[in-house]
């Protein structure tokens, strides 16, 4: 008599994997348990790290089934460990989209989401789960990451906006077209750049000999292209204008030589960490506590999650990333 799927699923996590394929192979699959035969094989098939064939048994089993949960997750779980974040991310959210969605699945779609700067559908998933438990330690501990790494990236939007403006504004009128007679006018007071421009009235220049109303109409035109206008940093906070303060020397490097040539891969960090330094090109602790969070954090795919797991392992050898209290 042929085994009961509910066998085979028992045979799977025994870990007997030969006996449950062999039982699955004089198994048919019909139309009402289609879904569930191929989730198995799949079952099968990762427990022989055969990962291509095991994607390829759990796409079956949705395609017979939409909303085979353990299928779904299973997919969303591969594809992240295979670096697709594209592709784990589209079955977490139709898994997550069910009802009810296991803890565990919010946490890691959040984390997925937060790897790839979506801070509002991390922060939805978390949202969902301390909704369920306000306790959860987890999600308390994630959440709280997020809302950090949220201020950062913030803080360096604002830098880096500033920084493209003072760029701009730093720029010489004579590398805009202007008339002779307006580049000749904005030479003799003195006017250089566009933040001399920004930082003078109209009445002004109009005050100035031979500046006429054609010449300032020019020199506006001009400035509306960019976004500016004469006088502009006359009603903007002085604030505004100052340059950031010059970054510290970096300082030596702690530990000795011998514990810092040693490889990262020495370090226990999951596939995703591995996979961050490795695609930074971080071979050694050296070249690893060189780098700042600010830094690890504006790489792709490198979440507080992987930050805080490195900064773990630094710590038990006395180490610290560049900057970093602890």
């Amino acid at each position: 008599m042929p085994a009961t799927l509910e066998e085979i699923a028992r045979t799977i996590q025994g870990g007997d994997v030969d006996s449950a394929a062999r039982l699955l192979s004089r198994t048919s699959a019909s139309d009402a348990n289609r879904a569930e035969h191929a989730y198995l094989r799949g079952l099968v098939a990762e427990r022989r790290f055969d990962v291509a064939a095991a994607i390829e048994a759990y796409e079956e089993a949705i395609a017979a089934d939409p909303h085979h949960q353990e299928s779904l997750f299973r997919l969303a779980v591969l594809h992240d460990l295979r670096g697709d974040d594209e592709g784990a991310i589209g079955y977490y959210e139709r898994f997550i989209s069910q009802t009810p969605t296991p803890i565990n699945a919010l946490i890691n779609a959040a984390l997925l989401y937060e790897e790839n700067r979506r801070y509002r559908e991390a922060d939805d998933c978390l949202r969902r789960v301390l909704e369920f438990d306000p306790n959860h330690a987890r999600a308390r501990l994630f959440k709280k990451h997020l809302e950090s790494t949220i201020h950062m990236v913030c803080e360096d939007e604002t830098t880096t906006r500033r920084r493209e403006r003072d760029a701009l504004l730093d720029m010489t009128v004579g590398e805009f077209e202007l008339s002779v007679r307006s580049r000749n006018c904005l030479k003799q007071m003195n006017i250089h750049t566009l933040r001399d421009l920004l930082r003078i009235s109209e009445a002004e220049l109009l005050n100035y000999k031979n500046f006429g109303e054609t010449s300032l109409n020019e020199i506006k035109a001009m400035l509306a292209q960019k976004g500016l206008r004469v006088g502009q940093l006359l009603e903007e906070p002085r604030q505004e204008e100052a340059a950031p303060p010059p970054a510290p020397a970096p300082a030596p490097l702690p530990g000795d030589s011998a514990l810092l040539n040693r490889p990262v891969s020495e370090l226990e960090l999951s596939v995703r960490s591995r996979r961050c330094l490795q695609r930074l090109g971080i071979t050694t602790l050296a070249e690893l506590i060189s780098r700042s969070e600010t830094e690890l954090l504006a790489i792709k795919n490198f979440g507080l999650t992987s930050l805080t797991e490195i900064k773990r392992e630094l710590r038990e050898r006395s180490l610290s990333l560049r900057g970093s209290k602890n």
